[in-house]
């Protein structure tokens, strides 16, 4: 890979992942370099249309394991076809939820066996890992107050606090265990609290590059 930077934003619903990407995109392009930005699942046509059936009201039931392999399946496409050229190229990426979010969601939330998760992510993935993983961390009652004030909510925005309770503590419990890797973030403030520690993180990262 290049010096390019590979950088995912991870957390429970309601924390501000896409408003907090945003701030973030702007001060690593404001620096020079160039920025590719893209989700999970999601990223590519197909992946979207995976994306689409996941997250989607469908009247025909989606067992866990299913849930587990289509997210996988939208995450080949993804890092074959968006994320590796784009790192080879020099330029940054920024995703919206990865790997550990399968981790969290349904190794945490669902119960699937984490060995099968992560046997699933040296497959799809390879030797690819993020940099950094900003975990952007908040109460579930703060994220769940700010999802139903959103409106539209999808099939993962319907589950029960204790659905997310898990999520949570799986998410924290990866940050505790690679340290060097994840950046917890305190989501619960207002926007431009959360803003301002986004900014001083950017400064770091752009700083250490």
């Amino acid at each position: 890979m290049s010096n390019a930077k590979f950088i995912t934003i991870e957390g429970i619903e309601g924390v501000g992942k896409s408003t907090h990407m945003d701030r973030l995109v702007r001060h690593i392009k404001a620096h020079g370099h160039s920025v590719l930005t893209t989700r999970e699942p999601g990223g590519t046509p197909t992946a979207e249309y995976i994306r689409d059936v996941v997250l989607g009201h469908n009247d025909e039931n989606i067992p866990d394991i299913a849930e587990l392999l289509l997210m996988f399946a939208a995450r080949s496409l993804n890092v074959e076809n968006i994320i590796r050229p784009a790192l080879l190229a020099g330029t940054w990426v920024v995703c919206d939820r990865f790997a550990d979010a399968s981790r969290a969601y349904q190794g945490g939330g669902r119960g699937i066996p984490m060995q099968h998760i992560n046997t699933l992510a040296d497959w799809v993935l390879g030797d690819l890992r993020p940099d950094i993983t900003i975990l952007l961390d908040a109460p579930v009652d703060v994220g769940m107050s700010r999802t139903t004030r959103r409106g539209n909510p999808d099939r993962l925005d319907v589950e029960r606090a204790e659905f997310y309770t898990r999520v949570r503590d799986c998410y924290l419990d990866l940050a505790k265990a690679e340290p060097e890797r994840f950046v917890i973030v305190d989501a619960s403030g207002t926007l431009d609290e959360v803003g301002a520690l986004i900014d001083a993180l950017a400064t770091e990262i752009l700083e250490n590059k």
